[in-house]
């Protein structure tokens, strides 16, 4: 990185973090600092909206996802948009009519305290180790750029974000998120063209897409009933469905951002945008790790784009034989080169049996270079076994810094920490929120003053900002992080969507039966990850997350079903006559 990259990233990060502060100094009450004064606008709802989803994780882990397995990955939105018609239809009513700070506070009118409390519990947990994540997540950029250690970085990065959030609140989240989005996508935009205008001279737009596409990069649609694959489109307008509604409907800090709206038709319209332009959005960042496959078919790259692998692997005594892999795959590079340009020419020339030899040899090239990167895993678990081997998620991160001009560095470093800054500050908002307003305001006798629960609530989202920190500093990178996200979250999402859906839908349904049965139904989904989705030690899957979300919400949804039967009907059988 050169003094014009750290300009930029630092200049970045200091505005994000002085304007958050400047623009929501003084936030006197409970109303102001959880609700942002119920003013905002629906397109400053919509980017808030979109900005918390996007965190860091989103820009470091999904180019390498497609780069590694192409477009699938997108099915897994494409249950958003319907998720987000009924929760505008449901949800949204519901809560702006009954004026609720927190999406669990309802459930306490509908059922009973305890009902609360547990929904409460379950979304601290789970959004705590996210936290956590989304703060490692950056971490592991800057880690790869400075070389320091992780931990430190955490907690740099971690205080960042503590101090305007605590400072300023909801309000202070939604006003910097306007100014993230927008470097955002500024950032994908330049970086994408920027692939583009540096490949060879023949090879355009639509040549690079069939050139991906040769090497299966984009196959977008599995209609298969696969229950075993993570991503099909029956698994993305299912569980994809089921775990949206639950992520948008019922996590503060998704709700918390559209519950500022001035109206209840602003929040519904911003919710409109996101359903409108999430899958866009998703799809584009997935065709920028495209492009990134397609740049390195004429470039070389590492055998493993972790470069803490390569230099545990270096400094072992396998260090000869690693150099050997090197030396296979440089051959390898030019044969996939030269493969590439007998494919690009057989397009120009429309020649059908030649595009099928060369999109057969690509293919055949690309089982040979597979090989060698599960090759040099297996050397560098061999030479350390505590070094991270799957690489995934540092693919997007070598490519920034080995290949982007001066400058264009450090905007895309800001890119990356700023989707991990309005992420982070959205959970910890949300956790702080929930641990104040669910719990410590509701089980403390005694009447406070306002300004006491902005306190209680500053004090809570700090505490958080340092449980995330710590999370952190333990984290690991398990498959891919933007998967891992997903798999904690639909965990308890499941459980939790149930919940309010027996709330809204089954008025019959009393808060005996949804306890116990919230409760039941959160050993079994942890009963069925361990044994059919934890990959360690089988190393095999035999269902895909995506599925928890929908079992956990029909399987609450059915025992407490159950429990309010056996207690109408047996312990409580109706008076006759």
């Amino acid at each position: 990185m050169g003094t014009l990259d750290w300009i930029i990233l630092g200049s970045t990060l200091l505005f994000i973090v002085g304007y958050g502060v400047w623009r929501t100094k003084g936030s006197k009450s409970v109303h102001d600092y959880v609700r942002s004064g119920s003013d905002a606008k629906w397109w400053t709802i919509g980017l808030s909206v979109m900005a918390t989803q996007a965190s860091a994780i989103t820009f470091l882990s999904t180019p390498g996802q497609a780069f590694h397995d192409g477009m699938g990955f997108v099915q897994f939105y494409f249950g958003l948009p319907l998720a987000m018609i009924i929760i505008c239809m449901v949800f949204v009513p519901i809560y702006h009519r009954l004026k609720v700070y927190t999406a669990y506070e309802f459930l306490e009118n509908r059922f009973d305290l305890k009902t609360r409390s547990l929904a409460a519990i379950l979304f601290l947990i789970q959004r705590g180790l996210a936290a956590g994540i989304t703060i490692f997540a950056p971490s592991i950029i800057l880690s790869a750029v400075l070389g320091w250690d992780l931990r430190t970085l955490n907690i740099i990065i971690g205080v960042l974000v503590i101090i305007y959030t605590v400072s300023g609140g909801t309000r202070a989240v939604s006003v910097t998120q306007k100014q993230q989005m927008f470097i955002i996508m500024l950032g994908m935009f330049i970086t994408f063209f920027f692939i583009l205008s540096h490949l060879p001279t023949d090879i355009s737009l639509g040549k690079a897409m069939k050139i991906a596409g040769a090497s299966n990069k984009l196959e977008i649609l599995d209609f298969s009933f696969d229950t075993k694959s993570r991503y099909t489109f029956w698994s993305g307008i299912t569980g994809g469905l089921f775990l949206a509604l639950a992520y948008f409907g019922t996590d503060q800090s998704q709700v918390q951002r559209y519950l500022s709206g001035r109206s209840l038709r602003e929040s519904q319209l911003g919710l409109i945008f996101n359903a409108i332009f999430k899958i866009p959005m998703q799809f584009f960042i997935l065709l920028v790790g495209v492009m990134v496959f397609v740049f390195y078919q004429y470039n070389s790259s590492p055998l493993n784009f972790n470069p803490a692998a390569t230099s545990a692997i270096m400094e072992s005594n396998y260090a000869d034989d690693y150099l050997i892999l090197q030396e296979g795959q440089r051959k390898l590079e030019e044969e996939k080169k030269m493969a590439q340009n007998r494919f690009s020419s057989a397009l120009d020339l429309k020649e059908y049996t030649a595009i099928e030899e060369a999109k057969q040899q690509i293919i055949s090239l690309n089982t040979k270079d597979s090989t060698n990167r599960a090759a040099a895993r297996d050397l560098i678990s061999k030479a350390d076994s505590v070094v991270e081997t799957n690489d995934k998620d540092y693919v997007f991160i070598h490519f920034i810094l080995n290949n982007l001009p001066k400058g264009l560095i450090g905007l895309l470093l800001a890119v990356i920490l700023s989707a991990a800054m309005s992420s982070t500050a959205s959970e910890l908002n949300a956790l702080g929120t929930i641990t104040a307003l669910d719990l410590y305001k509701r089980n403390k006798r005694g009447d406070f003053s306002e300004a006491h629960y902005v306190k209680a609530t500053k004090g809570f989202t700090l505490l958080w900002g340092i449980i995330a920190i710590g999370v952190a500093s333990i984290a690991n990178l398990f498959d891919n992080l933007i998967q891992l996200v997903n798999i904690i979250g639909s965990i308890f999402y499941g459980n939790v969507l149930g919940i309010f859906l027996l709330a809204f839908f089954f008025k019959f349904i009393k808060g005996n039966a949804v306890f116990s049965a919230a409760i039941i139904t959160q050993f079994i989904i942890f009963i069925l990850f361990y044994s059919l989705i934890f990959i360690y030690p089988t190393g095999e899957e035999k269902l895909g997350y995506l599925w928890l979300n929908f079992i956990g919400a029909a399987l609450v949804i059915l025992i407490a079903f159950i429990f309010e039967a056996f207690d109408r009907f047996l312990i409580k059988p109706p008076i006759k006559g």
